[in-house]
């Protein structure tokens, strides 16, 4: 009975690590992609231009590709929990200022991309973390790749709630998403204090700046080739998807009337194609790279063929269709290019890789909204043009660079 016991208790320790673990890319994810849906109703509220309001997106996602290298360097050298935890409390902190200046002051706009920089701050030390600490935590590797999907799910989780989160907030009162911002953040940092016994310290605590520089520049020399082109595809494909997000968000209010929930509903559709792609190639990829690579470059390619015919048609089940399509596509190649990283890499340098390959993610994240502003002033072929584009360079960078041995 008492070995049964213990069995249990590991299980449901197990079960509470793994649930503190995924709220955090759930709650960062939430923290960004919730405000896209009600973006054109803060430009009402605030008087803002599209321009401006993805600004919004975008200086989270900048202030995150600052910080990312730095939040992994402090990880591996004073620890996973040790970055975590207060880099929730700041996001939580930057969500309560943009919301505080929403409600009380009357040209708030300044003071909301404050708030935002400070949640940037905090993203930079929270999601990307959680990669090394998961192989941290988690010795047997198939335990680690099981806990990684777990992770990988609850992230595009978010994106699929965060319209719908988003729109049913803003019903209330539409500043209401920044406040509770600080609810989430606080619940999952109580989660992970609690949680996460096991004191995590990444690689070796003795490391200095220089020998961490060093180990940069020797995985580079070993791996530049697709090392580098995982780094801009991963950007690419977050440019075709936040772009095409903030367009289609846009389209659907401005042109076709769709407001609140049942827009976040409609957004929330092809974004669930996402995650259940993501989900589905997770289970089945397993070790294989060669198959990972032809996974990344079929869905790659799907991608860049369903943006290159938004211009066919201009009616909001044809563009729903479409982003539908390019969620699987973006759903299919994520969760290879996170595995050539976790699978390949040595577990000494995963920390510092995976540090950078969320850095170039979240430049992606942050190029999207704006350039898709500029470009929807002109005509929408200048906009399917580039993400067509952009998607066929990240295809041939995959066909002819990603090799890992």
């Amino acid at each position: 009975m008492g070995h049964r016991a213990n069995a249990d208790d590991h299980v449901q320790a197990r079960r509470w690590i793994i649930i503190s673990l995924a709220s955090i890319p759930l709650i960062m994810t939430l923290g960004n992609s919730m405000l896209i849906p009600i973006l054109p109703l803060m430009e009402e509220e605030l008087g803002i231009s599209k321009l401006q309001s993805s600004y919004i997106i975008t200086a989270y996602s900048v202030v995150a590709i600052i910080f990312i290298p730095i939040a992994g360097y402090l990880s591996d050298r004073f620890g996973r929990k040790i970055v975590i935890i207060p880099s929730l409390l700041i996001t939580g902190i930057g969500g309560t200022i943009a919301g505080w200046a929403s409600w009380k002051m009357d040209d708030a706009f300044v003071v909301i991309l404050i708030g935002r920089i400070l949640q940037g701050l905090g993203a930079s030390g929270g999601a990307p973390i959680v990669l090394p600490l998961v192989g941290d935590i988690f010795r047997n590797d198939k335990e680690a790749s099981a806990t990684l999907g777990i992770v990988e799910t609850a992230n595009t989780a978010g994106k699929v709630l965060s319209p719908i989160l988003g729109a049913l907030l803003a019903m209330v009162v539409w500043f209401l998403p920044f406040f509770s911002i600080p609810v989430f953040c606080l619940i999952s940092a109580v989660l992970v204090l609690f949680m996460i016994k096991k004191k995590s310290n990444g690689n070796e605590m003795d490391k200095d700046f220089h020998a961490y520089l060093e180990m940069i520049k020797d995985v580079f020399r070993k791996h530049k080739r697709w090392l580098i082109a995982i780094f801009v595809i991963g950007a690419i494909l977050m440019f075709v998807l936040f772009g095409f997000l903030f367009y289609l968000s846009s389209i659907l209010e401005d042109n076709y009337g769709y407001k609140g929930v049942w827009k976040g509903v409609l957004l929330a559709i092809p974004l669930l194609a996402l995650s259940i792609t993501a989900f589905i190639t997770g289970r089945k990829i397993e070790d294989d790279l060669k198959v990972m690579k032809w996974v990344t470059f079929i869905g790659i390619i799907l991608s860049g063929c369903s943006v290159a015919i938004i211009p066919f048609m201009n009616h909001p089940a044809y563009l729903l269709t479409v982003f539908f399509i390019c969620g699987t596509g973006i759903g299919m190649a994520l969760p290879c290019l996170d595995a050539f990283i976790t699978e390949t890499l040595d577990k000494k340098v995963r920390g510092i890789i995976t540090s950078i390959y969320s850095a170039m993610r979240f430049i992606g994240v942050a190029a999207g909204p704006p350039v898709i502003a500029i470009l929807m002033k002109h005509t929408i072929s200048w906009m399917a043009s580039l993400l067509c584009l952009f998607a066929l360079i990240a295809g041939f960078l995959a066909y002819r660079n990603i090799d890992p041995e």
